[in-house]
């Protein structure tokens, strides 16, 4: 492999002691999927236009205007988009990658971290609708009458995705099935869209 599509080559510093090696592994997973998350989360409730008077929206809003608010000065919306939100969610996703290679000592070339990142930034974006679909169905079913302040939120995100299958699905006896083939769909594109990226993006390395 060539020097410039191998610029990860002797990065790796690998652990010898596994249990340490795992739960280096284990906290950059957490701290930067919990902030990405965060990022995201603010970035799709934009999106759909959220009401972000709601205390989920403040609490993302405080978590994450540290680093936002400084790159939006630099770089302004376009569109309707937060350009500095994707920016900072492209670059966190490439970082946790790349420490994560040299926790392991592995090598890895440009195009390879970047499939990798991509195929992992698919999947938490999918844990994350799966986290939400079920919280929307859950609050549905223990407080259907009482306001939560996650319900503004849970609801303004999932019904982009709900709409299109209810309009194909309508609810049997009063039971609305569209979470559930949303989280089918869900299953399906790990399978057929994360697991190929994620082996091109090895096979690349």
């Amino acid at each position: 492999m060539d020097a410039p599509s191998s610029w990860l080559n002797g990065w790796g510093t690998h652990v010898d002691n596994p249990y340490l090696s795992a739960s280096a592994v284990f906290l950059i997973k957490t701290a930067f999927d919990l902030f990405i998350g965060a990022v995201l989360l603010r970035f799709l409730l934009q999106w759909v236009r959220a009401d972000f008077r709601n205390p989920v929206s403040q609490f993302l809003m405080k978590v994450t205007n540290p680093v936002l608010i400084p790159l939006r000065r630099v770089i302004p919306g376009v569109g309707g988009v937060d350009i500095s939100a994707v920016i900072v969610i492209a670059a966190l996703q490439i970082i946790k990658m790349l420490l994560l290679h040299v926790i392991a000592a592995q090598t890895m070339s440009v195009a390879g971290l970047l499939v990798l990142s991509l195929a992992d930034f698919i999947e938490l974006l999918l844990g994350l609708y799966t986290i939400t679909l079920i919280l929307e169905v859950i609050l549905s079913w223990v407080g259907p009458q009482t306001r939560n302040p996650l319900s503004g939120p849970l609801h303004a995100l999932n019904n982009p995705l709900l709409s299109p299958i209810r309009r194909v699905m309508p609810t049997i006896a009063g039971l609305d099935l569209s979470p559930i083939v949303a989280l089918i769909i869900f299953q399906l594109l790990k399978i057929l869209v994360v697991a190929p990226l994620t082996d091109i993006g090895r096979g690349l390395g």
